[in-house]
């Protein structure tokens, strides 16, 4: 399976000539050059992972493209999205997806509650939690996307979130906050915790892909 890695949020996984996109936000680049896009996932309704346009977009060029998501997005996006749940499963193309989790992480008591979010392991491989630290109930040996820097997030949690998965391969996402100085750090950090549990550290450029 070949992985892409996009702006911030967004990332393409690529099977057997399909794509699956997964959390196309604001800060995502056009898609409309990608090959045959069988599935989408949108983790949550946040415009950083979800941009209707895109998703419109999609839908235009790919009219049997299959989406996925909570049931925020269901509300916003103008088209037909499949709602999922944790431990639910669902196939869609050379895809198998395993969805877990149920909201977003808390960001504080003050703010409007946080909204729906579903995680996604595919094809028993890769794991995406979208914002949340819940960990797949199938641990070691995954491909994991681990958010670098967010308003809800503390470096320790995740550093923590690493840990507890154990992956083989590590990607930071959820980067577009961070400076090029800021996201050194984070490599530096998250990096480490990927050497004490024996994982490959791989911080890929927007457009960058590696294939496992």
């Amino acid at each position: 399976m070949k992985l892409t890695k996009l702006t911030h949020s967004c990332v393409i996984l690529q099977e057997a000539g399909q794509n699956l996109v997964i959390d196309p936000g604001i800060w995502t680049e056009d898609l409309s050059a990608i090959g045959p896009i069988a599935g989408v996932v949108i983790t949550h309704n946040h415009a950083d992972h979800f941009d209707p346009k895109h998703i419109q977009s999609i839908v235009s060029a790919h009219p049997a493209v299959q989406i996925f998501s909570t049931p925020e997005v269901a509300e916003q996006s103008g088209v037909p999205v499949t709602v999922v749940q944790d431990g639910q499963t669902a196939t869609v193309g050379p895809f198998t997806l395993q969805f877990s989790g149920e909201m977003h992480a808390p960001l504080h008591p003050i703010l409007p509650p946080e909204p729906h979010n579903i995680g996604v392991l595919v094809n028993g491989t890769f794991y995406y939690g979208g914002d949340a630290l819940i960990a797949p109930q199938q641990k070691n040996g995954l491909v994991l996307a681990a958010p670098a820097t967010a308003p809800w997030l503390k470096m320790s949690e995740a550093i923590d979130f690493i840990m507890a998965v154990k992956p083989r391969i590590c990607i930071p996402t959820h980067n577009a906050l961070l400076s090029p100085q800021g996201q050194s750090i984070a490599d530096n950090w998250l990096g480490a915790a990927c050497k004490k549990v024996g994982a490959e550290y791989q911080s890929l450029q927007p457009g960058q892909s590696i294939t496992f």
